[in-house]
């Protein structure tokens, strides 16, 4: 036993140390990522809490206050248009118990004057744009404008249909494939590997265990983007589904070992972003700020500026505070 202890410490020691080494310095092993677009403020839905989640409204208010990216989901009608819908059943959008699969496009219903913020409950949003947009609206209104588009459903059609259109408005670099499934995303990076993806729920956990076993810094990682949820919103204005999510110690649990600033720090050393979703509340803002997250996601775009504001213009602050202190102090030294 101490004789195989007495080969097995240098060995552990030695991979602890490569580990940390290789973990500050990912680029020894890596070549960094390089992303034309470097995300703060992203609009979740276009602004859900603004105007009516997913229009074209939506999205011009996103824009006028400033954010960096839109997020929005898409289904496939059944005469084969790409539409930006969150669900495929139109219950709780507009009131009708359909699918969009099943309407043509002029078949589709209006949205429904209000509707209750999915991740702030209790808080509803109105507008005047009651349109279900198409994809190549958004496309076509803001080329500049990275997005970030969800395929809901493992649909083939749908998934060649995005990526053409994305191929026909040249903004393969700045349009991001999204999805929680493994087989839909797997599909998507088929159909066109050259847009940048984020990581499933099954991979974000992947990069947890090789981070916490020190393999991480070994691994190369395909995704350009890490979107993930703030556990501490859980059971405040995230609710999950599956119950056991909701348990208070599962969620310290998950706060504790997810929001890890030296993850955050060497994901981003390689290139890799990373956005926290859904936050609605300055508290929240302030605690991705500090944790380290690249991008916020929120329903409120303008509630993010404004904090946003005010967080770069106390940076200043402090900046020229520290700036007068150096100086000071170099003055008192001669």
């Amino acid at each position: 036993m101490l004789r195989s202890l007495y080969y097995l410490a240098p060995v552990l020691g030695g991979y602890t140390v490569t580990s940390y080494y290789l973990l500050k310095n990912p680029h020894i092993l890596h070549k960094k990522k390089r992303l034309s677009f470097h995300c703060r403020h992203i609009a979740h839905r276009g602004g859900a809490g603004e105007r009516l989640e997913n229009t074209l409204e939506a999205f011009d208010n996103a824009m006028a206050n400033h954010t960096d990216l839109l997020e929005l989901d898409c289904h496939l009608t059944k005469d084969g248009q790409i539409v930006v819908s969150h669900d495929l059943n139109l219950l709780r959008q507009t009131g009708h118990d359909v699918e969009i699969s099943d309407l043509n496009y002029e078949e589709l219903p209006p949205y429904k004057a209000s509707l209750e913020v999915t991740f702030f409950p209790g808080h509803f949003s109105s507008g005047s744009d009651r349109r279900i947009s198409l994809l190549e609206e958004v496309f076509k209104r803001y080329p500049e404008t990275p997005i970030n588009v969800e395929i809901k459903e493992e649909n083939t059609e749908l998934i060649k249909k995005v990526s053409d259109l994305v191929k026909r408005y040249q903004r393969t670099n700045r349009t991001i494939w999204a999805s929680m499934s493994d087989s839909i995303m797997r599909k998507c990076r088929a159909e066109n590997a050259d847009m940048p993806s984020i990581f499933t729920p099954r991979r974000g956990f992947t990069v947890l265990l090789l981070y916490y076993t020190g393999l991480l810094p070994f691994v190369s990682l395909p995704e350009s983007v890490v979107e993930t949820y703030m556990p501490s919103i859980i059971n405040r204005t995230y609710f999950p589904n599956n119950r056991l999510m909701r348990n208070r110690f599962l969620v310290y649990l998950q706060e504790k070992l997810m929001m890890n600033k030296g993850l955050f720090q060497h994901l981003q050393d390689r290139g890799i972003q990373v956005y926290l979703w859904v936050l609605n509340q300055d508290s929240d803002y302030q605690r991705a700020i500090e944790y380290g997250a690249t991008g916020i996601i929120t329903d409120y775009p303008s509630k993010l500026r404004r904090f946003l504001q005010r967080y770069d213009g106390e940076q200043q602050v402090r900046g020229g505070v520290q700036d007068i202190e150096r100086n000071r102090q170099q003055s008192e030294r001669y």
